[in-house]
């Protein structure tokens, strides 16, 4: 036989607050999960369907809600977001600030040193594309070089396709 779950006076009062002022389904959820069996005396097996949830899931939700204090794991929503960020975004643009003075005056930027002192900044090694996801964060972009010249004479590269050997006018260089 299963051992009868204790509830103490302040426990109740905080999954009445949080039912009371809960915003998300969850949150409900989990201030009922400890409700609902400490003022009836429901088994976890009748609190689960009364929830609409697992028996497992109603033990989380109660040793969530005992582990924090009242505070609930919905009170901070996972979905979306930088759950396992190194540095906030202010962080990061502050860290960039070299990097924008050295691009702005025409420099060349690679990423080996960004990097290395990205690295050293958090005091860990990451893989090289979390850098290369910082910059794209900030509007920085891999700079190509354009697939013509810019001096190039659209006219003239199509006067050569068209005659070859003599593009220009140019003298006539023949073997001899």
């Amino acid at each position: 036989m299963a051992r009868t779950a204790t509830y103490e006076e302040r426990e109740i009062d905080e999954a009445l607050r949080l039912v009371s002022s809960a915003k998300t389904i969850q949150q409900l959820r989990q201030g009922q999960a400890l409700l609902i069996p400490a003022l009836t005396g429901a088994s976890m097996e009748t609190t689960a369907r009364i929830l609409g949830i697992g028996r497992n899931q109603v033990c989380v939700m109660r040793r969530e809600f005992r582990e924090h204090g009242g505070t609930t794991f919905a009170d901070k929503d996972l979905r979306g977001g930088r759950h396992r960020e190194l540095l906030s975004l202010e962080e990061e643009k502050s860290f960039l600030a070299p990097w924008l003075e050295q691009a702005k005056t025409g420099g060349v930027l690679v990423v080996p040193p960004i990097h290395a002192a990205y690295e050293e900044r958090v005091g860990k090694t990451v893989p090289r594309s979390t850098v290369y996801r910082l910059l794209s964060r900030h509007g920085w972009r891999k700079v190509t070089p354009d697939t013509r010249p810019p001096k190039a004479k659209p006219e003239i590269q199509e006067d050569f396709k068209k005659t070859p050997g003599n593009p220009q006018g140019k003298a006539d260089w023949k073997r001899q």
